[in-house]
């Protein structure tokens, strides 16, 4: 048995549970006030499931942004399934929670960045970090909570 506590696993499910958690609640009632989300997910995970042109064309990551159109929010276990609109087609999409990267709603200077160990590699560890959120013309920073800056 291992001597270590995992508090980076333990922390990304926690937030991964808070994700879920919100999204049902919008699935439930709607987005409340000027809520609104940017979700970049990993478009190689396992389990994504998204149009083959999207695919092509974001072959890595993809940002998604759920306002003020999206239909058929379904949110299970796993992952979430939502339609969204892309040039005036709307294309049904599969995300499981272990693809998303970040999660932001600007409206309250909220997010969440899920990262790597390929990640860490990169970046130094730090626990909150800003992120630039960009709507329209408006800047909002973001407080970011870096998850795997817990691991050693």
């Amino acid at each position: 048995m291992s001597q270590d506590i995992d508090y980076g696993n333990l922390m990304h499910t926690a937030m991964r549970g808070l994700i879920k958690t919100v999204l049902t609640g919008v699935s439930e009632t709607g987005l409340p006030g000027s809520h609104h989300f940017f979700i970049t997910f990993d478009t190689r995970e396992e389990g994504v499931d998204i149009a083959d042109w999207l695919r092509e064309r974001y072959p890595e990551e993809m940002t998604i942004v759920v306002q003020h159109w999206f239909d058929n929010l379904d949110v299970g276990d796993d992952g979430f399934a939502i339609t969204l609109n892309f040039g005036d087609k709307p294309e049904p999409l599969y995300v499981p929670y272990e693809a998303i990267k970040t999660f932001v709603d600007p409206s309250v200077e909220f997010g969440l960045r899920f990262e790597s160990p390929e990640d860490e590699a990169d970046e130094d560890p730090v626990v909150e970090e800003m992120i630039e959120v960009e709507e329209e013309d408006e800047h909002h920073d973001a407080d970011v909570v870096s998850l795997d800056s817990f691991r050693k």
